[in-house]
């Protein structure tokens, strides 16, 4: 946001420089980001002097040009070549003198310097008021008047305008200082902290009359909830021109472009006082009646850019009898605006709410300096104000006369926040004591009226151009703004206890188990928890998600049921960048309506899609698959010290195939191929192995698992295979439990590493290779020994699974 230092004295008469006032805006909290030179002409006109004709003769060599004499002051007058057609002895003109730098249109700069014109020398430039960037005319020379001085400087003829801008870096929650008044208001708060007492200047509407009542305007507003205060005026016999230099130069300052004198003054307004404005061309009104209210979805209205948009039935609009003019609060249309033609006007002030606004903006992607300001909650006590300062101007510079009552439709009016602030809140956010006198001339500075004073606090009531001031803790923070943050002392020893805190803390686990995938070549993403009401009802397990109650888009509608959503967009994002092998890993939150209440779930979501490592001349490639990711979750829960963990065949319908894990009677993951049709959805062509772990469940069972310490084995393992002949419905999982429990003592590890189903084994039928790993830690094992464990284990296979050896 930018403020004009000059418009800033018209509230505030300070003398200080720019620098020390911009420290001081900066420690109150609106944060100086910058200090910028403007000058209403490029170069202030540095050079330009007043110069006289005595001489003026034609050009030996050149038709067009003229030789002249030109008294600017000095000894000598100056012989200048021009080759203006309305140059002639006995002028004032403007002189640029040698070393002169004047500037382009364009803003490039060319210096004066001495030089020969066909034979003959000129020592500088007679000027046109374009080339000194004073008009647009280049007819010919400006001709000044008769009674100026020969030297004096064209900065003092003409009404250049010096400025000094600052760039405040303005945080959303301060909507009061959108504006040179908003500021001037924090600004005497804190001069008055450095005992400083300076009165803060308004403008007066005490003039305001109305002249005539011959245009009246109806205004009806069907929605007060969306429009709680609507004002408006008419004004008659004005005429459309060019502003005046004094009100371009306030815009052009803050980086607007002057427009037309009606224009320029309700910009001038908004920025001045901080309540946006709009004047609609009164004989475009149709039937004489301003209407506000929502259209019918689909509606078409084409804007002042001349861009055809569809309106949301939730768009609040500014109609006339028969069509829209405006989306109310963000952009006027293209039929309403104020031409040069307009000789009436219907001026528009009023207080929209701030959610509704900022929806239609999003919606049409528009932001404008009215919806910047709607948006983040404007004074609703300006609006009538406003109004009448900007009819006082738009009478001052284009005419005209006020030709109605003013209509003010405010039917429920806006009550001030009361809060009461307790001294020992005060000290304890603090810190420190702050004398009590003090607390209250800060309040009383920035307009904070003190009710009633008591041992323990104060009863305040809260202006309502403050609307991010609601609780004690605000108050707070708006005394020490202004007290100063460089004011509260700070001790050299900084004393601190050292918390006692669990193994098992939720972000010690994650670490842990963030730090064991990145080792495996995994990459941590950080998605967002909004996604599109669509994308939830496809992939959600239930359509109990909570939605937002005011959606920056319809694609960040709602809170994510589930993390698949999140994690297939980045997918897809990083393949449309020829990223395909991916490894990726989450640990995210989900949220869930249930019942009466809303509930949140951690998760952690790991994705792997393409290739676990590229082509080269050691290894050859090797595509990702469902065996990998069980390996990445096996490991996991090893790490974690989690057993006896069972899987069983999962029903997730965002899966293909797939497993889910229990441990302690809780289900704690599931994981395989995500189906084709979801992967579509996502513009995904490529196999994507998900898991989706309940990290809630898990740091609940972690917290109950008893670490096992043992010592390395004296004696050697000895290990045995098996090549078995099984049904093709029989799963590594029981020939592994079936091992296990018939052997439980000396049997250490049982591992699958071979599958055959090939053209020589009978049909239905299928081969295992099963290694058994066998180990005594107390003596070696015999021959004996070990062929009677591998003969009990495959007699049980024989029984109950029905396997043969090959």
């Amino acid at each position: 946001m930018k403020i004009s230092y000059n418009w800033l004295k018209q509230f505030l008469q300070i003398d200080w420089e720019a620098a020390k006032t911009g420290e001081l805006l900066t420690d109150l909290g609106l944060e100086v980001e910058g200090i910028s030179n403007f000058e209403s002409v490029k170069g202030g006109l540095n050079g330009v002097v007043v110069g006289h004709v005595l001489t003026c003769e034609k050009h030996p060599n050149a038709d067009r040009l003229k030789v002249t004499t030109v008294d600017v002051g000095t000894e000598t007058p100056l012989k200048i070549v021009c080759g203006a057609p309305n140059v002639a002895a006995g002028q004032k003109v403007p002189v640029a003198t040698i070393g002169t730098t004047l500037y382009t249109k364009e803003g490039e700069s060319w210096q004066i310097k001495k030089g020969k014109i066909r034979g003959e020398e000129s020592h500088g430039m007679i000027c046109a008021e374009d080339e000194l960037g004073l008009g647009e005319s280049h007819d010919g020379i400006m001709v000044l008047s008769e009674a100026l001085q020969p030297g004096t400087p064209c900065a003092e003829v003409f009404d250049i305008e010096n400025d000094e801008v600052f760039e405040i870096g303005l945080t959303p929650n301060r909507a009061d200082a959108m504006s040179h008044f908003g500021v001037a208001r924090d600004l005497k708060a804190g001069l008055e902290q450095q005992e400083i007492q300076k009165g803060l200047l308004t403008p007066s509407t005490s003039n305001f009359l109305i002249d005539n009542r011959s245009l009246k305007i109806d205004v009806e507003v069907m929605d007060s909830d969306l429009a709680p205060r609507y004002c408006g005026v008419t004004i008659s016999n004005l005429i459309v021109q060019e502003s005046p230099d004094w009100l371009k130069n306030r815009l052009k300052a803050i980086g607007l472009s002057p427009i037309n004198n009606v224009v320029d003054v309700t910009n001038y307004v908004l920025h001045e006082l901080g309540q946006p404005l709009h004047a609609f061309d009164a004989a475009k009104i149709k039937g004489s009646k301003i209407e506000v209210k929502t259209l019918p979805a689909g509606t078409k209205f084409i804007t002042l850019d001349d861009v055809e948009r569809e309106l949301h039935q939730d768009d609040l609009m500014i109609c006339d009898s028969d069509n829209p003019m405006c989306i109310a609060g963000v952009f006027g249309g293209v039929n309403s605006g104020v031409t040069e033609h307009t000789s009436a006007i219907f001026l528009e002030s009023a207080y929209f709410d701030p959610v509704s606004i900022r929806k239609s903006a999003k919606r049409h992607g528009l932001n404008t300096d009215a919806s910047f300001r709607f948006e983040r909650g404007i004074d609703i006590n300006m609006t009538e104000y406003a109004l009448k300062r900007a009819a006082l101007l738009i009478k001052e510079i284009a005419g005209g006369d006020i030709s109605s009552e003013v209509v003010d439709l405010y039917p429920k009016k806006v009550q001030e926040r009361h809060v009461f602030l307790t001294f020992d809140k005060i000290n304890s956010l603090i810190g420190q004591e702050i004398p009590r006198d003090t607390i209250k001339s800060i309040l009383s500075s920035l307009e904070i009226k003190v009710n009633n004073v008591t041992e323990s606090g104060l009863g305040l009531t809260i202006p309502n151009y403050r609307v991010d001031v609601e609780r004690e803790v605000d108050v707070i923070e708006e005394i020490l703004r202004v007290y100063g943050y460089n004011n509260i002392d700070y001790k050299e020893k900084l004393t601190a206890s050292i918390a006692q805190t669990s193994k098992f803390e939720n972000h010690r686990i994650q670490d842990v188990v963030a730090n064991m995938l990145a080792a495996q070549g995994f990459y941590e993403t950080m998605t967002n928890s909004l996604v599109a009401s669509e994308t939830e009802q496809r992939l959600a397990s239930d359509t109990n998600s909570v939605g937002m109650l005011n959606p920056l888009s319809a694609d960040l509608s709602v809170l994510r049921t589930q993390m698949l959503s999140s994690g297939l967009q980045t997918i897809a994002y990083n393949i449309n960048r020829q990223k395909n092998d991916l490894q990726l890993f989450e640990f995210g939150k989900t949220y869930h309506k249930v019942a009466d209440k809303n509930e949140e779930n951690q998760h952690l979501s790991l994705f792997v899609t393409g290739e676990r490592n590229r082509n080269s001349w050691a290894v050859g490639s090797r595509t990702t698959d469902f065996f990998y990711l069980k390996g990445t979750l096996t490991s996991i829960f090893e790490r974690l010290g989690l057993k006896d963990i069972k899987s069983a065949p999962t029903n997730e319908k965002v899966l293909s195939e797939g497993l889910s894990y229990s441990c302690g009677g809780k289900q704690i993951a599931s994981f395989g191929l995500v189906s084709k049709s979801i992967l579509k959805a996502f513009d995904i062509k490529q196999e994507v192995f998900y898991a989706d772990l309940d990290w809630d469940a898990i740091l609940g069972l972690i917290s109950t698992q008893n670490v096992v310490f043992q010592e390395i084995p004296k004696y050697p393992e000895v290990s045995r295979d098996l090549a078995l002949l099984l049904d093709e419905k029989i799963s590594f999982q029981q020939v592994y439990d079936l091992a296990w429990s018939t052997e439980k003592k000396l049997l250490k590890n049982v591992n699958l590493f071979d599958v055959y189903l090939g053209k020589k084994l009978p049909e239905g039928k299928k081969s295992y290779a099963v290694s058994f790993t066998l180990l005594d830690e107390k003596k070696t094992l015999t021959d004996k020994q070990i062929d009677k464990i591998m003969s009990k284990v495959m007699t049980r296979y024989q029984k109950e699974l029905g396997a043969e050896l090959r």
